[in-house]
């Protein structure tokens, strides 16, 4: 997929996931959002094989990993379940210690990650995210109309599987659509590739799935660990589009620091999608991060 690595595939629990490795040095571990897949990394995985050990992988329901049946949200597309996914995958491949990063969905991942799997977390970074259980408990008119797909995907009795599988071509563009800066526009190859992975059998429902799992058993997680006092205890990168959304209406570091002991800032000049609109001054973010642990 990106030249450099080699490919792997993982079971857990009977569900495929899709990896990749390559290179040698501090294991980074990257895990891409909605509604993409691993191939979102393509512009930083070449610098950091310099000098690190990457690892890929595509969270289940979306790229190549296998799309479960969401009959149970709590075992199949909570953000504890894909955060149990990627620990199997570090553990199946030999990592004992690993800097986390985490775009969009995979950023709700990746903090679940520290929360559950404390031990073999040397750092995390979250890209263009405020917590979930943040983001829905100050709602307004706002936050309802950029993330509408939010609420959208949601909805039961199968709705917006319905009318995303009419045309699902036209929804996976119009989510990259007005949610990047105007100096970059999407390469059509890439967005072939998100286009393939997302209409596969059983794509759209598993991602519907996620988000109803964020709406609820992820908030009831989320509010468990901030009556027990628990916080993401090692450093935590947290980095924004200060063109998008999330720059404009929170102040992001102040907000993670609710949730995190060891919070470090880095604003990036895009959008939402830094690590393609930006990917020189993401990978700057990232890499002054590590050096400075």
């Amino acid at each position: 997929m990106i030249p450099g690595l080699d490919a792997h595939r993982f079971v857990r629990d009977g569900v495929g996931l899709a990896a990749w490795s390559g290179g040698a040095g501090p294991t980074v571990l990257l895990l891409h959002g909605y509604p993409q897949s691993s191939y979102m990394w393509r512009f930083l995985v070449p610098a950091l094989l310099a000098d690190h050990r990457v690892v890929l992988m595509d969270l289940r329901g979306y790229g190549e990993s296998d799309a479960p049946s969401p009959d149970d949200l709590d075992h199949t597309y909570s953000k504890r379940a894909m955060a149990v996914d990627a620990a199997h995958v570090l553990d199946s491949l030999g990592v004992e210690s690993v800097h986390l990063v985490g775009h969009d969905r995979g950023g709700r991942v990746v903090h679940r990650f520290c929360l559950d799997h404390p031990e073999i977390v040397t750092s995390a970074a979250v890209l263009d995210i405020v917590p979930t259980l943040h983001m829905f408990e100050n709602v307004d008119r706002a936050m309802a109309e950029a993330y509408f797909h939010w609420f959208f995907l949601t909805r039961p009795c199968g709705l917006p599987e319905g009318l995303i599988r009419a045309d699902v071509e036209r929804w996976l563009r119009a989510r990259f659509q007005g949610r990047h800066s105007a100096a970059y526009a999407f390469e059509e190859e890439a967005l072939q590739v998100y286009l393939r992975a997302f209409s596969r059998a059983g794509a759209v429902e598993a991602t519907c799935s996620d988000y109803r799992a964020a709406a609820t058993v992820d908030l009831e997680h989320d509010v468990a660990d901030r009556a027990a006092g628990r916080r993401v205890e090692r450093p935590l990168l947290v980095a924004w589009g200060t063109e998008g959304y999330v720059g404009r209406s929170f102040d992001v570091p102040q907000v993670w620091q609710q949730y995190a002991r060891d919070v470090r800032a880095a604003p990036v000049a895009a959008d939402h999608y830094l690590a393609e609109e930006n990917p020189e001054q993401a990978l700057h973010a990232l890499t002054t991060f590590w050096a400075n642990l």
